[in-house]
């Protein structure tokens, strides 16, 4: 080797050194910064960190099987809603880790709402919508010129398999590809199916003795980076066992296959139940403001079922052969945020004054639609609500997502002779928890069902403030007859960590919510939430 040789050898050797000592130094800070979420607005945890770092989640709280489009600087990302209506709400971000809610693209009750697709072709939004009753399972669509609406009214695709994944060909056309490894031509409009599905892809196997909910191949993505295509898959179950549910990834150099599996498989997946997030899976790749990768995915909280499926961000980077793999942050630490991007203000406050119309926004009605929306009223600062049913499980209460563990929320209620107010943990109509008053008496509820009851010394007269307080799943009921004041605290406590999908399926989180039932109306004024350590 001669001298400009070896000099050569010597400044490529000190390049790599010193950028991976910068990496092990990153790295190395990451896991020195405190585990503790930075408290956004009412106390909220937020995973900006503000000191360069971010802590997963990204979204805390129920935004399951997120889909995430990029538009130049801006990135839009939706859930699944499920029974919630007005359904996929809309968020808005620079840098991937501060999110805005921009407000719902679905109002037309089509059913409950399974894993997304939100999409950009030629200017246009689409979002491609699984959706199922009992009677009936089809594909949706909708779209819209402008992110912000107006959205068009559902177009029926009739398909009945689940999570679409929208693609465009290197012939131009554009495609659905589905779960369990279908796929569906589209017309150049996006707007009908065109030809007959077909099978493409048979998945990729997991070893016999790992522990999975169920093979369940689902929530295909399709993404191009040079001269590959590339499809991310979620496998072994959304649910079940912490450690079933995983990321894997195919690649093909034609959108027709033949697809070949990645050596790295799975390239995303709880390995122990010691791990603090768990069955993480159904992902979603995006290029980051600074031209580096992430992938998007949901997952359990450890201890937290209640909270739902949770959005995570989590690094990667591309193999010199050309597969994506982790950069191997430990996701229950702090990691760098991407950096080049506009930081915007995270979330929105979840207290609410009445003053303005915030359903779909905030609030959204369970198994609602239409019909629902006609019963919401708006005085000064009120929210007037139709009474419906005889309980919680049949008046479709509203409800909103929280994403912190531990919270307490609280309500003035005035109510018409004949109806019953009331504030709850609602999981769906048959598990929910909370305290509701009508002119006789107070009623407890608890495993979804009345549980109890003390009389009402004040009759409708003077109505009551309400307060729900849920300390890491111990929850405790009060009421006030003097607005707040003075508390009464209800004779019983509840134990909430059950409420979740292992236990009730649904797909779902526990939520705070207000309900109305019986005849005639009830006001709600001056709702207040505040996170609690």
């Amino acid at each position: 080797m001669n001298f400009s040789q070896w000099l050569l050898s010597m400044l490529i050797f000190g390049f790599l050194f010193t950028n991976l000592s910068a990496c092990n130094q990153r790295e190395d800070e990451a896991e020195e910064l405190e585990n503790t979420w930075a408290n956004g607005i009412e106390n909220q945890r937020k995973a900006d960190l503000g000191n360069g770092y971010y802590l997963n989640p990204i979204m805390p709280g129920d935004h399951p099987d997120p889909s995430v489009v990029k538009d130049g600087d801006d990135y839009y990302m939706t859930f699944s809603s499920f029974e919630a209506y007005p359904g996929l709400q809309i968020y808005h971000s620079r840098d991937l880790v501060n999110w805005q809610p921009i407000g719902p693209a679905l109002q037309t009750y089509i059913g409950s709402v399974w894993a997304p697709e939100l999409t950009m072709h030629n200017g246009r939004y689409y979002i491609y919508i699984p959706a199922r009753t009992e009677e009936y399972r089809s594909i949706y669509v909708i779209h819209a010129d402008d992110i912000r609406g107006p959205w068009s009214e559902p177009i029926d695709l009739g398909n009945p398999r689940i999570d679409p994944g929208h693609a465009v060909g290197e012939d131009g056309r554009r495609y659905l590809f589905l779960s369990a490894g279908f796929r569906v031509p589209l017309s150049d409009d996006g707007l009908r199916i065109v030809g007959d599905e077909e099978h493409v892809y048979s998945g990729w196997q997991y070893p016999e003795d790992w522990d999975v909910e169920c093979y369940c191949q689902e929530g295909p993505k399709i993404m191009k980076r040079g001269e590959y295509y590339y499809m991310i898959t979620a496998v072994g179950g959304t649910s079940g066992p912490p450690t079933g549910h995983m990321v894997i990834v195919a690649r093909s150099t034609s959108i027709h296959g033949p697809w070949e599996n990645s050596p790295y498989n799975p390239v995303v997946r709880t390995e122990s139940v010691e791990e603090p997030w768990w069955s993480k899976g159904h992902a979603t790749m995006v290029e980051g403001p600074d031209g580096e990768w992430y992938m998007v995915y949901h997952a359990y909280e450890n201890g937290y079922y209640t909270l739902g499926r949770q959005t995570l961000l989590e690094p990667m980077k591309w193999t010199d052969d050309d597969w994506m793999v982790t950069k191997g942050y430990d996701t229950g630490n702090p990691i760098p945020v991407p950096s080049g991007g506009e930081v915007l203000p995270h979330g929105a406050p979840l207290s609410d004054d009445f003053s303005e119309n915030r359903l779909g926004v905030q609030w959204r009605f369970f198994a609602g639609g239409e019909k629902e929306y006609d019963r919401i009223t708006y005085e000064e600062n009120a929210l007037v609500l139709e009474a419906k049913g005889s309980a919680p499980s049949d008046s479709s209460p509203l409800s909103f997502i929280v994403g912190d563990r531990a919270y307490q929320f609280e309500v003035d209620v005035a109510f018409d002779e004949s109806a019953e107010a009331g504030v709850l943990l609602f999981y769906n109509d048959r598990l929910y928890a909370g305290l509701g008053i009508n002119r006789n008496q107070f009623v407890m509820h608890n495993y979804g069902w009345a549980h109890g009851s003390i009389s009402n010394p004040k009759g409708t007269e003077y109505g009551a403030r309400l307060r729900v307080i849920n300390d890491h799943h111990i929850v405790s009921l009060f009421y006030s007859f003097d607005e707040g004041e003075t508390w009464n605290k209800y004779d019983r406590q509840m134990k909430v960590s059950g409420f979740h999908h292992n236990v009730a399926h649904g797909f779902t989180s526990l939520k705070p919510a207000i309900y109305a039932s019986g005849e005639g109306q009830v006001r709600f004024r001056n709702f207040i939430y505040t996170a609690l350590p």
